[in-house]
C-alpha cells in the first residue's frame, strides 16, 4: 500500500472467466465490475438505491413505466458521453437469445423481454426507449415494486454499440476489448496472474473517489499464500479462514467479521437420468446433513450461520424479517429413517447398491475441507461413495452449467434487496437453476411474488417456496457466510454489504505514510 501514489495492493480469489456484462453470473466478475462500471443506480453504503447514471427517475401512477433522467457528464472511459442508447443497447443484447445471458430472466419485468428471450419477439419490441440522448422510458411487464432495486445489478450496465460491435466478438475478453464508465478502469489484465484497476479521469463523481489505483498483484484462493502476503505487507486485506484465523489472534492483530449475506448450499442434480433425481435418495441424504456440525467443526469462523432455508436471515419481511415471519422447518438428523430411505430409494431404481456419486466443488482450501467432511459424513452414515471432482473456479461454472454433477458445493449472494433474489432462484425458468429442478407449483409461487404488490401476500408465497425448497429437498442449505479478515489499519473507507459490490474500494483512502 503506497499512500504517496494512492494505490493499495490486494489479491483477487479467482480468476474473471470474462467481463460481458450481459453475460457474467459469478461473484468475482460481479466485483471487478462493480469498480468500472454504473448502471442507472447503485448500491450507497448503507444498502440504499442513490444515483449513479441517471441523477433523476419518477414512476407513473399505475407503477408500470419509470422514465429515468441521464447525468448530462456522464462519461465513457474514452471521454464520449454514456446515453439512455447505451442502455437500450446493451439490455436489448441481454435478451437477445443469440446471447445465451444467464440472466436475461433479471429483465423479464420489462415489457417483452420474456418473450424476445423465447424467440417469439424482435428485440426492437423491449420496452425501454431512450426519448433522447438523456431520457429514458422503461415500459414494465407488469407494476414491480422491487425494479428500482434491480437496475443496479450488472446485467443493466450500459454498453456502447459502436465499441461492442468493433470487438468482433471479443467484448469483456480482455482489458482493450472493454470501455468503462464507472470510478476506475481496467488499466492491464494479465489472466490468471494479476488485474489493475486504476482511476477514471471521466468519471462524473471524482470528489467520490479518493484511490489512484488498486493493483490486484495476486490472483489465488489460497488463504495461506494471501495471509502470507499480508504479513510481509505485500496486499493489504486478506480473507481468513479458521487456521488462519487463530494465528491472526496470536499475533494480535485485528481481526474484523462481517456477515456478508450469502448463502452455501449442497445443489442436487435432477435431471431424469442422475440417480440424486430421486426424492427417497435426497431425503435420506437431507436427514444426515448437519450444518451447525459443519459450522462448529470444519468452518469454526464467527459469525457464520448455520443455515435451514433458502432465504438468509437478513432479508425482510412485511414488518421484520422474512424468516421471523415465517419460519423454517424444523430439522433433525435421523440416521436410522435416512437409511431406511436409502433402501427405499434403491428399490425405486431398481438396483443393488449405489454407484459413486460425483460431488463437485472448487479447489481452495476450505471447499476441498467442506467436500471432504461430506465425503465423509455421507460414507459413514449412509455407506454412499461420493467422488469429489476439484475444479478451478471457471471450470466449476463450466460444469455447473452443463449439469455435469450429482451434488455441488454452491453459493448465492443477493442480486438486490429482496427475498425474490433467491425465491426466483429455482424457477424453472433461472438459467442459474444448475440441477434443473422443475415444479410447476414454485414456478406459480415465483410470479406471485414478482406480480403482487401485497407485500402480505408476497412473503406468503416466499414461506410456500421455503417449504417446498426444504420437502422437495432441492437443494441443501448448509451455512450463511460470514467474512472474516485482516485489513491494513491506514486503510479507511471500505465499504462491506449485503448486495451491490462487496468489499467495495470506490471510496476507500489511506491515512498516514
Amino acid at each position: 500500500m503506497d499512500a504517496s501514489t494512492g494505490t493499495i495492493t490486494l489479491a483477487l480469489s479467482a480468476e474473471p472467466p470474462q467481463l460481458d456484462s450481459t453475460r457474467v453470473t459469478d461473484a468475482v466478475s460481479g466485483f471487478v465490475l462493480g469498480h468500472v462500471m454504473e448502471g442507472l443506480l447503485r448500491y450507497g453504503q448503507d444498502n440504499r438505491i442513490v444515483p449513479g447514471v441517471a441523477w433523476r427517475w419518477r414512476w407513473n401512477v399505475a407503477l408500470t413505466e419509470a422514465t429515468f433522467e441521464l447525468r448530462e457528464d456522464a462519461r465513457w472511459s474514452d471521454g464520449s458521453p454514456v446515453t439512455a442508447h447505451d442502455f437500450v443497447h446493451a439490455w436489448r443484447n441481454a435478451v437477445d437469445p443469440a446471447t445465451a445471458s444467464k440472466y436475461a430472466f433479471i429483465l423479464y419485468s420489462i415489457e417483452n423481454a420474456e418473450a424476445i428471450n423465447q424467440g417469439e419477439k424482435p428485440s426492437a419490441s423491449l420496452g425501454a426507449q431512450a426519448i433522447d440522448d438523456h431520457t429514458l422510458v422503461v415500459r414494465l411487464q407488469r407494476p414491480t415494486p422491487h425494479f428500482e432495486k434491480m437496475v443496479a445489478f450488472p446485467t443493466y450496465f450500459p454498453i456502447k454499440q459502436a465499441f461492442r460491435e468493433g470487438r468482433q466478438g471479443r467484448y469483456g475478453a480482455d482489458a482493450e476489448d472493454l470501455l468503462f464508465n464507472g470510478p476506475f478502469v481496467i488499466a492491464r489484465w494479465v489472466h490468471g496472474a494479476s488485474l489493475r484497476m486504476e482511476r477514471n479521469p471521466h468519471y462524473w463523481d471524482q470528489d467520490r473517489i479518493q484511490l489512484e489505483a488498486l493493483d490486484f498483484a495476486y490472483v489465488t484462493s489460497d488463504l495461506r499464500t494471501v495471509l502470507n502476503l499480508y504479513r510481509n505487507d505485500k496486499v493489504a486485506v486478506a480473507s481468513l479462514n479458521a487456521e488462519s484465523f487463530e494465528e491472526a489472534l496470536q499475533r494480535g492483530w485485528k481481526v474484523d467479521s462481517f456477515v456478508d449475506g450469502s448463502l452455501f448450499f449442497i445443489e442436487f442434480n435432477h435431471r431424469p437420468e442422475r440417480m440424486t433425481s430421486n426424492l427417497s435418495l435426497r431425503r435420506a441424504i437431507q436427514l444426515v446433513t448437519d450444518p451447525g456440525e459443519l459450522v462448529s467443526k470444519v468452518i469454526r469462523l464467527p459469525g457464520t450461520l448455520p443455515s435451514a432455508s433458502l432465504f438468509p436471515v437478513w432479508l425482510q419481511g412485511a414488518r421484520g424479517t422474512l424468516r421471523q415471519e415465517h419460519p423454517v422447518p424444523t430439522h433433525r438428523v435421523d440416521v436410522g429413517q435416512a437409511r431406511e430411505l436409502l433402501a427405499q430409494a434403491e428399490a425405486e431404481l431398481g438396483i443393488e447398491g449405489w454407484p459413486p456419486l460425483v460431488l463437485l466443488s472448487g479447489d481452495s482450501p476450505m471447499a476441498s475441507k467442506q467436500a471432504e467432511y461430506f465425503q465423509e459424513v455421507y460414507r459413514a452414515r449412509l455407506g454412499l461413495d461420493v467422488k469429489i471432482d476439484r475444479q478451478i473456479f471457471k471450470q466449476r461454472l463450466a460444469k455447473m452449467t452443463a449439469g455435469d454433477f450429482d451434488l455441488v458445493l454452491a453459493g448465492w449472494g443477493a442480486d438486490y434487496a429482496d427475498p425474490l433474489a433467491f425465491g426466483n432462484l429455482f424457477s424453472s425458468w433461472n438459467e442459474n437453476n444448475h440441477g434443473l429442478y422443475k415444479n410447476p407449483v414454485l414456478d406459480g409461487l415465483v410470479e406471485v411474488a414478482e406480480t403482487s404488490l401485497d407485500t402480505a401476500e408476497r412473503m406468503a408465497a416466499f414461506a410456500q417456496i421455503q417449504r417446498i425448497i426444504y420437502e422437495d429437498v432441492v437443494i441443501l442449505p448448509i451455512y450463511e457466510r460470514s467474512s472474516v479478515y485482516v485489513q491494513d489499519a491506514r486503510l479507511k473507507g471500505v465499504i462491506r454489504r449485503k448486495v451491490g459490490t462487496t468489499p467495495d474500494y470506490t471510496e476507500a483512502y489511506i491515512v498516514g505514510g
